[in-house]
């Protein structure tokens, strides 16, 4: 039998400075991809946000864009990633619960998820094992 548990790679949506900040996930400055190996997390690469200022209507600041979700989720899904990490989603959340397990955390340090995102592991295997049409987010603030 496959173990599930190896390879999951998780993208925390964070700013310059490696934090979780209250902006929707695909507003983030980059995605730096943790990987899940069945015991632990590892940093496996950072992504730059390219697509953080990238709008279907130029002159408007749009939050929800399909365009850019899109694009992101493109992104992610050639990565390998599984579960996506913020402190806030956007309207897209529809899109992105398609194709990703939500994880939403109101901490804002990078170590204190890690510390916490291993109780929710059995979680994620059972919803990536079931694969939902729609993913349900995972609440860390009720950690």
């Amino acid at each position: 039998m496959e173990n599930i548990e190896q390879n999951i790679h998780f993208a925390f949506a964070v700013n310059k400075h490696n934090e979780f900040e209250k902006k929707h996930f695909g507003d983030s400055d980059k995605f730096v991809i943790y990987e899940w190996n069945g015991n632990e997390f590892t940093q496996s690469e950072g992504e730059i946000n390219t697509f953080k200022d990238d709008h279907e209507d130029e002159h408007e600041h749009h939050h929800g864009d399909k365009k850019k979700g899109k694009q992101i989720i493109k992104l992610l899904k050639s990565k390998g990633v599984k579960v996506l990490v913020s402190e806030q989603f956007g309207r897209n959340i529809k899109m992105i619960n398609q194709h990703f397990i939500p994880v939403i955390t109101s901490d804002n340090n990078i170590e204190d998820v890690l510390r916490v995102l291993p109780k929710f592991i059995p979680r994620v295997m059972e919803d990536i094992k079931e694969q939902p049409e729609n993913h349900k987010l995972i609440d860390l603030r009720k950690k």
